[in-house]
């Protein structure tokens, strides 16, 4: 069986997306949870991680490491990860791989952090700039494949790369368009998402740097974690 090392749920974006897509198609792995450290995790991660850093999917002896890499593994090996028609295919591939290497704006002001309902100080144009790409993005897949997931009727791993993204909309209270928004409430009504989501609120773990990101940038409205 795989094993699926990831860090907070709270916290870890990166985590979220091989842990929902391997969840949402019924592979099964075991999970490994290694929590963020006040300093560094270099340490910490580099034992199971050739990165140090998370996700990292365990195969028996073999190591595969970076998000993009885990699903690329994992399509040559099970149905469904990525779209079977090939227009729809490559539009979810490129739609992944600008997430995984942009939207900058997005991941520093709004750094995830599930349990927290934020009001941001500021909106500033990078960041405007980044919803306004995701909002177009989502809106022309959700319109090009018929929905009701960005490449068509089914979850694949396009929609597993923007699962961090729908947090973060219901933590800071961001707006797309209509077709957007519908969107997000079908991502974070999935099961596997409704799972990850109650156990965020459950960690007892509270990492500083994290934290700090959420007060630099907006004032906490709410915290619905469970524990102190």
């Amino acid at each position: 069986m795989y094993r699926l090392h990831i860090a907070n749920k709270n916290y870890s974006s990166w985590s979220l997306r091989p842990w929902v897509l391997m969840r949402q198609l019924e592979i099964p792995f075991e999970e490994r949870l290694t929590p963020f450290e006040p300093e560094s995790n270099w340490t910490a991660f580099r034992a199971f991680s050739p990165s140090g850093l998370v996700p990292c999917l365990e195969d028996g002896e073999r190591a595969v490491w970076e998000s993009l890499g885990i699903v690329e593994y994992l399509a040559e090996r099970h149905a469904g990860v990525w779209p079977d028609d090939d227009g729809a295919r490559a539009w979810a591939r490129c739609a992944s791989s600008e997430m995984h290497a942009g939207f900058a704006a997005l991941r520093t002001i709004c750094s995830m952090n599930c349990g927290v309902r934020v009001r941001l100080h500021r909106m500033p144009d990078a960041l405007v700039r980044n919803l306004s790409r995701i909002d177009e993005l989502w809106q022309q897949g959700l319109a090009r494949f018929g929905g009701p997931f960005l490449a068509g009727e089914s979850f694949s791993a396009v929609d597993a790369f923007f699962a961090p993204v729908a947090f973060r909309v219901q933590s800071f209270g961001l707006e797309l368009g209509s077709p957007s928004m519908e969107y997000v409430s079908r991502l974070l009504a999935l099961p596997a998402m409704q799972e990850w989501y109650e156990a965020a609120l459950d960690e007892p773990w509270r990492e500083a740097g994290h934290e700090a990101e959420i007060q630099e940038n907006g004032t906490v409205l709410e915290d619905r974690r469970r524990t102190p």
